[in-house]
């Protein structure tokens, strides 16, 4: 049975308080297709790559990659709070054929995600509930990360055994591209904020709303020319989406994170989620990529960015 692909950008300020309204109407009809396609396909499952932003996972103990058997949404930035539809063995199932493909993944029976996973979903079906969905955490902002590669190898590990399934499965990435947004670091972090991404915890309604008042205020000043965020590459974003989109995905093994760090900034490494992705769509074969968008959004702190794929089919109908 085939699998599709949507690796759409996220940003909690899509929507609080929102760009202006040309950047947001571009953005929506972009993200309309998707979903559009999306509709098209009418997945069974869902499986998405995403990153988390210190929610869900935290230096305590901060795995490279999980997979989720139980996820409940944390209800950042105004996205769903509460369970996700998650099909418990089926997550199981994929986490022991990704462990005995070579590739070391966790497994969670209690995973909560943040507007990365949540907020695509949404999107793209809706409602963050309406289709089976087994989320699977990326790590893409805790140092010290692993090389491309292995998500790469993760995203081939996924997609071989989803094609065994039987069903139509829509494989999300979610991130990206080149963003530099006011994450804190472990090398930098002090006080309650250290305190915070080390050992977690709940956050209280009024932290989270000092939170995405900091986010909203750091954007507006990136958006104004100003402060110490580093500025996005659309070239940088360019080169990667070439790639995605010709399926040369073994060209970004060579891709070094304090290169992606210094060139297109500290949470580029979500790009983790798309590289994932679109192997595990590549395990079918060659695809083609079909919703095609990128645009450069400082309001957003971010290369904002919308691809969906299909497997290639000659005019025979053959894959």
């Amino acid at each position: 049975m085939p699998l599709a692909l949507c690796c759409v950008s996220h940003s909690p300020l899509l929507d609080l308080p929102g760009p202006d309204p040309e950047l947001r109407d571009d953005i929506e009809a972009a993200l309309d297709a998707a979903a559009g396609f999306v509709r098209d396909f009418d997945p069974e499952l869902v499986v998405t790559f995403s990153p988390d932003h210190y929610n869900g996972f935290f230096y305590n103990l901060m795995p490279p990659f999980c997979i989720g058997a139980a996820a409940t949404g944390v209800g950042d930035y105004g996205t769903h709070s509460g369970a996700l539809d998650v099909p418990a063995d089926l997550a199981r199932d994929l986490a022991e054929s990704v462990l005995g493909a070579g590739v070391d993944v966790s497994l969670s029976m209690s995973m909560a995600v943040d507007h990365g996973t949540v907020q695509p979903i949404q999107r793209l079906l809706g409602a963050a509930t309406a289709r089976p969905v087994v989320p699977i955490f990326v790590n893409s902002v805790a140092v010290p990360l692993g090389p491309l590669r292995r998500a790469r190898a993760l995203g081939a590990a996924v997609g071989a055994h989803l094609c065994t399934l039987g069903k139509r499965v829509l494989v999300v990435g979610s991130g990206g591209l080149s963003h530099d947004p006011p994450v804190p670091a472990l090398a930098t972090a002090t006080g309650r904020v250290r305190e915070r991404i080390v050992h977690g915890g709940a956050m209280s309604a009024e932290q989270r709303l000092a939170r995405q008042e900091q986010v909203i205020a750091a954007a507006r000043e990136f958006a104004s020319g100003k402060g110490e965020l580093r500025p996005l590459d659309p070239d940088w974003d360019r080169r990667f989406l070439d790639i995605v989109d010709e399926g040369r995905l073994g060209e970004l093994d060579a891709w070094a994170n304090q290169w992606i760090t210094e060139t297109a900034g500290n949470s580029a490494h979500e790009i983790r989620t798309w590289v994932a992705a679109f192997a595990a769509l590549a395990t079918q074969g060659s695809y083609r990529t079909t919703v095609r968008y990128y645009r450069p959004a400082p309001a957003l702190i971010a290369g904002f960015a919308v691809r969906t794929a299909v497997a290639d089919i000659d005019p025979a109908g053959r894959r």
